[in-house]
C-alpha cells in the first residue's frame, strides 16, 4: 500500500526535514506515528497527500511510483485518501452536513443517496445538533469531528489523520479510535499522527517515531 526508500524532504534551502525514511504499509495495516512537535509527522503526512515532493527518495503508493504519476492522475489517487487535517480546512459557506458529505459529492453522489449515512456518522461524532450550523459557529472540537467525518465517510482506502483526537477529551477520543477501527476492519490503511499516549495505548497498533527527522519503529 505504502512503501517509502531513503526518503529525505527539505524546504527551499533549509536543513532536512526528513532523511533517509523507509518503511513499509501493508494494505489493512493500522499504524500510528508519533515524535515531538517539529519532528515532521505532518510533513511525512502532507508527502503521502501528493501535497509535497520528497527532495530524493522514492514514495510508491497503491503500487505506483508517485514520482511517474501524470497531473491528471493525482486528484484520482488523491479521491482513495481521507485526510483529517489540523487546521480542520471545512468550507465556511456548507454547512457540517455539507461539509461531510462533500466527497460524496464530488464522486456524483445523490443527496437522496447518502443522506441516511451521513446522518448516521454525524449522530457517531456526536454531531447531529450541528448538522445545520456552518463552520464559523462551531468549537474546535466540533470542527475536528466534523473534519473525521468527512474524511471516513467515503471509505477511503488509505485514511490519514493528522493529531485527530487533539480537540476532544479522553471519552470522545475514544470513541472516535473505535470509529478508525471499524473503518480498518472493512479494508482501509489506517495511518494516525498522534501525541496522545492513552489513544495509543488503548490501540495497541504499532507505533512508528519521529525524532529529528529520521524514523524508528519503536513497537
Amino acid at each position: 500500500m505504502i512503501r517509502l526508500d531513503n526518503v529525505g524532504l527539505r524546504y527551499g534551502r533549509g536543513p532536512e526535514i526528513l532523511r533517509d525514511i523507509c518503511f513499509e504499509l501493508a494494505q489493512g495495516s493500522f499504524t500510528f506515528l508519533t515524535g515531538p512537535s517539529g519532528a515532521g509527522k505532518s510533513s511525512l503526512l502532507r508527502l503521502l497527500f501528493l501535497a509535497l515532493k520528497p527532495t530524493r527518495g522514492l514514495i510508491s503508493l497503491f503500487g505506483r511510483d508517485v514520482a511517474t504519476l501524470r497531473r491528471r492522475e493525482v486528484p484520482d489517487m488523491r479521491r482513495r485518501i481521507g485526510v483529517v487535517f489540523q487546521d480542520f480546512r471545512l468550507l465556511d459557506h456548507l454547512t457540517t452536513f455539507e461539509n461531510v458529505a462533500l466527497p460524496l459529492r464530488v464522486q456524483g453522489k445523490r443527496c437522496e443517496d447518502y443522506r441516511r449515512d451521513v446522518g448516521e456518522l454525524l449522530s457517531w461524532v456526536g454531531l447531529s445538533a450541528q448538522a445545520d450550523a456552518y463552520p464559523p459557529v462551531l468549537s474546535g472540537g466540533e470542527k475536528q469531528r466534523a473534519a473525521i467525518a468527512r474524511a471516513v465517510i467515503g471509505k477511503p482506502d488509505l485514511l490519514l489523520a493528522d493529531e485527530p483526537t487533539g480537540n476532544v477529551d479522553p471519552a470522545l477520543a475514544s470513541r472516535l479510535l473505535r470509529l478508525f477501527v471499524e473503518l480498518n476492519r472493512f479494508g482501509t490503511t489506517v495511518l494516525i499522527a498522534s501525541h496522545d499516549s492513552l489513544l495509543i495505548q488503548e490501540a495497541k497498533a504499532p507505533v512508528m517515531t519521529l525524532s529529528k527527522g529520521e524514523l524508528k519503529w519503536t513497537r
